[in-house]
């Protein structure tokens, strides 16, 4: 128990056993056991894909700026990397549109601080302070992290082929520089 009397407790994220890759799993010839579902397509030409559940309107929605908020395309770009891997029908549609907002809001802010700089006025006393988009920035990717990790967690525990190289988190950061390029 804490000093003041709570209790501080609980589960943290990220904390507790690891689980392995699927890919590892297989490679090491199942050392645990466990029956494995693993999906092997023979014919890919007869497949038919999932279809996309839409994202939430409010994902699009026009900003105070009269900029059109890119969380929508975010969730497209991001969905279709996870139906690429096979994955999409595992990652819950309402974790991907607080991905998608997440990564939007993040990107609002450092377009903010590009446009308004790292610091800010004190309201009573005039003095140079941090500009609040610096924190909510940092609030923003911290929290565009840990989402990030989730699915990437669900990719990697049930995916048989390739998940490394470009992702969705690659385009992110690519969509960061431009905002600072100012386009």
């Amino acid at each position: 128990m804490a000093k003041d009397g709570t209790n501080r407790g609980g589960a943290r994220v990220g904390a507790g056993a690891k689980k392995k890759p699927l890919t590892d799993k297989i490679a090491e010839g199942n050392p645990g056991g466990r029956k494995l579902t693993v999906m092997e397509f023979k014919d890919t030409a007869d497949l038919k894909g999932l279809e996309m559940p839409e994202p939430n309107k409010m994902l699009e929605a026009i900003q105070k700026d009269g900029k059109a908020l890119v969380a929508g395309e975010i969730y497209r770009n991001t969905w279709q990397w996870l139906n690429e891997r096979g994955c999409a029908a595992l990652v819950e549609p309402q974790l991907l549109e607080r991905y998608a907002m997440s990564v939007a809001r993040w990107i609002q802010c450092e377009e903010a601080v590009t446009e308004y700089g790292f610091l800010a006025k004190h309201p009573t006393t005039g003095n140079a302070i941090q500009s609040p988009y610096v924190a909510m920035g940092q609030n923003y990717m911290n929290q565009t992290n840990r989402l990030w990790m989730e699915i990437f967690q669900i990719v990697k525990e049930n995916c048989t082929g390739e998940y490394n190289g470009a992702s969705p988190q690659d385009d992110v950061m690519e969509r960061l520089l431009m905002a600072r390029r100012g386009k």
